[in-house]
């Protein structure tokens, strides 16, 4: 069962060796607000995790530790055979953001089992997956179908199609790109969690962020940033365009919005970079924006925003020129 009334709990569950990346570069971050916790069916790729996460080896008796091979099928009987370890893991989790990538092994077969048991234990589940590069073509059709089998059980789920970060920088190397969506998911998840646990500009509610999230489906996520004195207008013209999966987000039936500025961020600036972010949606969507102020971002602001319950048909691998994204 989820934790009582008044004591939040959130977690953050990497999933296979992307969603492992994230767990470390959320624990450098040093943030102090979530469990981390690192699923992967690979001993030796699990014991490079951060020792601030806890960690569990799926099915050591269906893989002897040795990785699930590519195979989404052996992932995922060596995630329901440490079932149990599992619910102990995720049993007091209110807010589960859950990550991983989709393509492979591990992170498509046992992503899917993980939600469902942290859903079937009361929490919020809220999925973070990339999908492939065009070019590693035997990992489209098993990503595709891992992303249809996990929207069957969390509450929304962000999309990052890496086929988008590829005009980011045309000589961008793969492991660069790669790092670029998991920093990318790393500050999202961080910046949520902050902000919904910690003092900021504006906070985040629990209660509102579950609200955007829960039936949220399909979800797009955008990134940008301005800087000088028209950062107002530059960090919501490059937010808007920098789209992390090509899909109309002006049907979104929720929208999740969180902004980071120097100590000259002000009230008045947050206020109007959320509206402008979202005035192009559904004029009953749930809107929430949240804002923290970070030492050394004095004269510029980040954005991320989060649009939830897409209707249209997302469409994977497609590219179109984005800004260059700077974090």
């Amino acid at each position: 069962m989820a934790s009582s009334e008044g004591e939040l709990k959130i977690a953050v569950a990497g999933v296979g060796g992307a969603g492992c990346n994230t767990i470390n570069r959320l624990a450098r971050f040093g943030i102090s607000n979530a469990k981390l916790i690192a699923f992967n069916t690979d001993k030796k790729h699990l014991g490079l995790v951060h020792e601030s996460a806890e960690r569990l080896l799926l099915g050591p008796s269906v893989t002897k530790g040795l990785g699930a091979g590519g195979f989404p099928e052996i992932a995922e009987k060596a995630a329901l055979s440490s079932k149990a370890k599992i619910e102990s893991l995720v049993s007091d989790c209110d807010l589960l953001f859950l990550t991983s990538g989709m393509g492979g092994g591990t992170g498509t077969g046992a992503s899917p089992v993980i939600a469902e048991i942290a859903k079937d234990q009361g929490a919020v589940v809220f999925g973070f997956v990339t999908y492939p590069f065009n070019i590693e073509k035997a990992r489209l059709k098993k990503a595709e179908a891992g992303i249809d089998k996990l929207l069957e059980f969390v509450d929304s789920l962000v999309i990052i199609d890496n086929n988008r970060l590829v005009d980011y920088a045309p000589n961008l190397q793969i492991e660069k790109a790669f790092e670029l969506a998991d920093e990318i998911t790393s500050k999202a998840i961080g910046g949520i969690s902050q902000t919904i646990t910690e003092p900021s500009l504006i906070n985040i509610d629990y209660a509102d962020v579950k609200a955007v999230v829960t039936h949220g489906g399909v979800s797009m996520i955008a990134v940008g940033r301005g800087a000088g004195i028209d950062r107002l207008d530059l960090v919501v013209k490059s937010t808007l365009r920098n789209k992390l999966l090509d899909v109309d987000h002006e049907g979104s039936e929720g929208v999740l919005v969180h902004l980071t500025g120097g100590t000259d961020l002000t009230l008045g600036d947050a206020n109007q970079a959320g509206e402008l972010l979202t005035e192009k949606v559904n004029p009953n969507a749930n809107v929430i924006y949240g804002a923290r102020l970070e030492p050394g971002m004095e004269g510029a602001i980040e954005a991320i925003a989060i649009f939830t319950g897409l209707q249209s048909k997302y469409n994977l691998g497609k590219r179109k020129p984005i800004e260059k994204i700077e974090f």
